[in-house]
This record gives structure tokens, sequence and C-alpha cells, in this order.
């Protein structure tokens, strides 16, 4: 007898329940992470002021490097989640291996780095000299749990390809929980100031990174992988990493040129776009969600080489992050006034911030479909054209953001050269979308 055709409604509320078992964990993991940067701030900030200005330059220094080889959840992701589509579990744990073995190699160099250079890169940051000695104290001591923060982004990538975010979400919170005990016992309790909310933190980064460890051994062992570290493979991940490097790197590029040009355009401006800026990457996280979601779905489908499956997906997940642009550039839309006090009192800085968060509402459904696709050919490892359309989207970018302090355009401007990049993204990204490229299948790309 054969199988009657499943309903496109079926089909739709299948993709959903899969969305959201996936995006819901993994928003929640988002969120825990900047939590940990929160928490120190709080209990750094009552030694005083120049401790805490201390922390915010060295953990910008430690967001950055650590951002800079988020490809190693990315790349990881997606290998792995086309293993378990192909149904070989054991060569899905032996690629997420080669991803741990080469977080261990990057978090070294980046050690070696990092140690010696300390002064150089806070003065580079222009820190006072009440300031330096304590960010320099705070960054030598947190650079030796990078090597434990780049494992967990792999570790991540693992989980989610295995279609599990709920184990890194209650990663994430047992976490922020332990890091902020250890910096109240560490500052307080031990003395140590400055240097113990460090301390802390690099021991919740080794306690989270020894958990998700337990967790790739027992499957490991459960499916009789390979733990050893492997010279091919390890090289493959980072092969595999260099596109989405590439991406990051210009992304981050985009957000310096905008803070550079907030800056040129006076203290009012550079502050309400700071503001901003908050506001986007927490809005960020929400889309990012489905994104995770998608890196994993797709790479499942393409490893079990059902394209049609793959195609239906991205395009209940464009609907996804469409519907939720609108909702969240609705409630930013509508709340603005209400929340913009909670930020500043300064009535100048107020009044630049209102027209700029409407042009931020506004690109919210953009922002939506560019998450989604980017996640989506992620997860298909179209890791070299997203590279190649991230820096086209830079060469459009700066001339434009640029000119905006030279032809007199305040902070609403810039912010709409903003969107005007997040259209470009999207319009390159739409194109590879429709043209069916990533949909390569089979267990390896």
């Amino acid at each position: 007898m054969t199988q009657a055709p499943v309903a496109p409604r079926n089909i739709r509320r299948r993709h959903d329940r899969e969305i959201v078992s996936l995006a819901v964990p993994a928003f929640g993991a988002l969120v825990a992470e900047p939590l940990f940067v929160m928490a120190d701030s709080a209990i750094v900030g009552h030694l005083g002021t120049p401790q805490l200005a201390g922390l915010g330059i060295a953990a910008a220094l430690l967001t950055t490097a650590v951002s800079v080889f988020v490809f190693l959840a990315y790349a990881t992701t997606a290998a792995v989640a086309r293993r378990v589509g192909a149904g070989d579990l054991q060569a899905a744990i032996r690629q997420g291996m080669d991803g741990v073995w080469l977080a261990l190699l990057l978090g070294a160099a980046v050690i070696a780095v990092v140690l010696p250079a300390a002064p150089w890169f806070i003065d580079l940051f222009g820190a006072s000299d009440t300031a330096a000695p304590y960010a320099v104290t705070y960054l030598r001591i947190s650079a030796l749990g990078i090597p434990a923060m780049l494992m967990v982004l792999a570790a991540t990538g693992i989980l989610r390809g295995l279609q599990d975010t709920r184990t890194p979400l209650y990663v994430a919170i047992g976490g922020f929980a332990l890091n902020a005990v250890l910096n109240v016992g560490l500052v307080y309790g031990a003395d140590l100031g400055i240097a113990g909310s460090a301390w802390g933190t690099v021991m919740a980064q080794f306690a989270m990174a020894a958990v998700y460890l337990s967790v790739v051994v027992r499957g490991a062992r459960r499916h009789g992988a390979s733990l050893r570290p492997d010279a091919a493979g390890i090289r493959a991940s980072a092969q595999a990493g260099v596109p989405l490097l590439v991406r990051t790197l210009s992304l981050r590029a985009v957000l310096m040129i905008a803070t550079a040009v907030a800056a040129r355009l006076g203290d009012a401006d550079i502050a309400a776009h700071q503001i901003i800026l908050s506001l986007w990457s927490l809005l960020a996280f929400a889309l990012d969600a489905i994104a995770i979601a998608g890196q994993a779905i797709i790479g499942r489908y393409l490893g079990a080489e059902d394209t049609e499956g793959a195609r239906q997906a991205c395009r209940r997940m464009v609907e996804w992050g469409i519907a939720a642009g609108v909702v969240l550039g609705l409630l930013v839309a509508v709340a603005r006034p209400l929340f913009i006090p909670l930020f500043t009192g300064d009535h100048t800085v107020q009044d630049t911030l209102l027209p700029a968060l409407l042009v931020v509402a506004v690109s919210q459904p953009i922002s939506g479909v560019v998450f989604v696709l980017d996640g989506v050919l992620m997860g298909a490892g179209d890791g070299p054209y997203l590279a190649w359309a991230m820096l086209l989207t830079l060469a459009c970018f700066a001339p434009v953001a640029l000119l905006v302090p030279v032809l007199g355009g305040g902070l609403t401007a810039l912010w709409w050269a903003m969107t005007l990049m997040m259209a470009v993204r999207m319009l390159t990204l739409w194109l590879r979308a429709r043209s069916g490229r990533w949909l390569v299948t089979g267990a390896t790309r």
C-alpha cells in the first residue's frame, strides 16, 4: 500500500515543532552568555571606577577575540548535522571532536599572543593611567580561559548538530550561576579584587567546558567514535572555518566603522549609538536563535539527501524570520518612548535616539530574513559564498557610512546606512537561496 502524501499544513506544523524545539533553548543560551560580563561588571563596579573601566576595556578585547572564532560553533554544527542526516552518528561525533581539538590549538595560540602583548592591547584602546593596570591584570588572567571558551563553542556546535539545544541552555545557566558565586567569593571573600573576578570567570569557563566534554565523551563511547586528534580532520575543520572567519571579520568591520562614524558625529550621537547597538544585539539574539535552528535542520536534511525537505524547511524558516522581525520591529517602535529613559536621562541623547530607533524598528523584518538565510547557508556548508557576500556588503556599506558626517547627516542617517547594509545582505543571500546551488547533498559537502 502506498503512503498517502503529507498535507502541506502537516509539513508546516512539523517544521514549526522542529524550529521551536531548537530555537527557544538556543535563544536562552544566547541571552545567558552576555550575563557573564554583566555579572562581572556588577560585582567589580563596587570596587571602584578605575577597576570597572579596566574590566570594560579587557572584556571588550576578550569578547572580540572569542567572537572571531565563532566559526567553531557554526562550521561544527553544519558538519555534524550532515553526518546525523546521513545516519552516521559515529562519524558525526568524530567530526565534532576535530573541531574541539582545533579549538584547543587556537586557544593556545591566542594565549601565546595575549599574555606578553596585554599592555600593548590595553594601551591601543586608550586606557587611562588609573584603569590600565586593572585592565592588564584582568586580560592576562582571563586569557587563560580562552581555550575553554573556544572548546565551549566547538562542543556547542556538536550538540546543535546532534539536534540538541537544551543541553547548551542548561550549561549556560549553570555556568552563569557558578560565575556569579565564584566572583563574589574571590573578589570580596578572598579579597582578590579584580583578579578574583577574572579567576572566577576562568574557573566557570573551564567547568562549562568539562561538562560539555563529558557529554561528548559519553556519546563517543556509546557510538564507538575515536577521541584522539586527527591531523587531517583538524585541517579540514580549519579549512571549513576560514570562509566563516572572513565573514565574521567583515561583519565586525561594519560595526567598527559604524561606531567610528558615530564618534565623529558628537558625544550625544555616540552615546545614543551605543544604546542602539546594545538593543540591536539583543534583537539579534532572538533572530539568531532561528538561524541556529536553521543550521541544524538544513544540515540534517542535506545529509539525508532530502533536497525538497531542505527547501521546505528554508521556506518555513524565512516565514518565521519575517514574522519575528515584524513583531520585534513593532515592539521597538511602540515601546521606544518608554524604555529610552531607562538608558539615559540626557534629553539630547533621548532626542537623538527616538528617530534612529524608528529606523531600527523598520529594518527588523529585513534582519529576520538575513539571519535565517545566513543560518540556512551555514547549515548547507556554503561558507565561501557567505564570505564573498559579506565582503561585497562591506564594500557597499563603508563609503555610504563614511559619507554620513561629510554630508552633515546624523545618527539617523547612519542607521539608514546600516539598514542599507542589511538590505544588501538580504539581496545576496536571497539570490543564493533562490538559485538552489547551496543544495549539495551527502554526509560531506
